[in-house]
């Protein structure tokens, strides 16, 4: 039985307590006044036939927009650990960098 998807929609139903459990050390420096937002989950393509790229809860974390300061917690879980790559995380950071 999968629960990526129960996971994925507690990850944006409930993003700030997401990022308290999963980037416990990170999460203490959030301001409250902080506005965590989903990404979107598919990288746009360069071209028609270019393969995509998705995980499932990227989260952005604007701390001021006056500072323009941000940073991008990139959750991916698998309820079956042998369909986690390293890779597509690795190819997805890369992207969301470029």
């Amino acid at each position: 039985m999968s629960h990526d998807q129960n996971f994925k929609n507690l990850i944006l139903d409930y993003p700030r307590a997401a990022l308290e459990f999963f980037a416990r050390e990170e999460a203490t420096v959030i301001p409250p006044t902080a506005r965590i937002t989903p990404m979107r989950q598919e990288q746009l393509k360069e071209r028609l036939g270019a393969r995509f790229r998705e995980l499932d809860a990227p989260l952005l974390v604007e701390f001021s927009r006056k500072k323009r300061q941000a940073v991008l917690f990139i959750l991916e879980e698998e309820t079956e650990a042998r369909y986690f790559s390293i890779h597509r995380l690795i190819h997805y950071c890369v992207d969301v960098a470029d």
